[in-house]
């Protein structure tokens, strides 16, 4: 399984010639990332993970399916025709690769804010996505974590717990658009120090073996 992380929160997953996408989002490389896909994971609706022109782009130029909460039926527009609905919980088969689903609501980033669907994504029992939540994922030994490093809803402390908690062999930046370099520097030498596994910050478009 080859893995290629591109900027912000969006992965691909190639996998005995199968192509499977999580989290095409605007501040990533949505057209470049979605090239070939054969299936689809969306995390929830916000448009850091979901950019929903460049979905419908690819769909005309080829199809494939939609895995999310049933909530993005709205926000998907015309892509909502191949959405197939994911429950918390729920094990199923995307492009090839075994997926489980965890969660079921993104963090609070304020109480003003409402909070909207969330699913974390484990993909062929090994590779972890959170999506916009700290859900540890308590009935498996998670081998690679993307952990979200820098969000409004998070704080340093709790995502070093969750890494903690979660306790893979290896972690990855995950969620990082919004960081400069000074962000950067101070935020990996932090990560390195405290989080208890492999950590380590990837350019978007890098690539390694799941």
């Amino acid at each position: 399984m080859r893995l290629t992380k591109y900027a912000h929160s969006c992965l691909r997953v190639e996998h005995d010639g199968g192509v499977l996408v999580v989290d095409p989002g605007m501040f990533s490389e949505p057209a470049v990332a979605l090239d070939g896909a054969d299936a689809v994971l969306i995390t929830h609706e916000h448009p850091d993970h979901l950019d929903v022109e460049a979905v419908n782009r690819q769909l005309e130029r080829r199809p494939f399916v939609i895995h999310a909460p049933a909530s993005l039926a709205g926000p998907l527009g015309d892509a909502a025709e191949v959405l197939r609905p994911v429950n918390p919980g729920e094990s199923f088969t995307a492009a090839g690769v075994s997926i489980r689903a965890y969660g079921g609501r993104h963090a609070v980033i304020h109480p003003d804010i409402p909070v909207v669907d969330n699913l974390g994504y484990l993909v062929n029992d090994i590779v972890y996505h959170p999506g916009d939540s700290l859900v540890v994922p308590d009935d498996v030994q998670v081998d690679t974590l993307f952990a979200p490093i820098h969000a409004p809803w998070s704080k340093f402390s709790e995502v070093v717990d969750f890494i903690r908690a979660v306790a893979p062999r290896r972690v990855f930046a995950l969620h990082d658009a919004l960081l400069n370099d000074n962000g950067y520097a101070v935020l990996d030498r932090q990560y390195r120090a405290l989080s208890g596994s492999e950590y380590q910050r990837l350019e978007p478009g890098s690539r390694i073996d799941g």
